[in-house]
């Protein structure tokens, strides 16, 4: 499976401390070897980004991605209240 990181994504991720973005890399690596692990709670936000998902990168981060072709594409990153506030 192929993982992308969007433009968006990048902005945002290039702002948020740095233990949060070790934090996704773990997150992200967790992801890759079983996407539904339940301390990622992947689940459907389909209200707030339709078509996507979101994983927990920590207890307030979310990373938010949506599938394409075959392609998992993160898309945002932030705190709750920041992506559906």
């Amino acid at each position: 499976m192929e993982v992308t990181l969007h433009r968006l994504f990048l902005k945002k991720f290039k702002k948020v401390p740095k233990p949060i973005r070790s934090k996704f890399v773990e997150r992200k690596n967790l992801f890759l070897q079983d996407r539904f692990n339940p301390v990622l709670n992947n689940h459907s936000v389909e209200k707030a980004f339709p078509g996507c998902r979101s994983i927990n990168v920590t207890g307030d981060y979310r990373a938010i991605f949506k599938e394409q072709d075959g392609e998992v594409i993160f898309i945002r990153i932030g705190t709750h209240p920041e992506l559906y506030g």
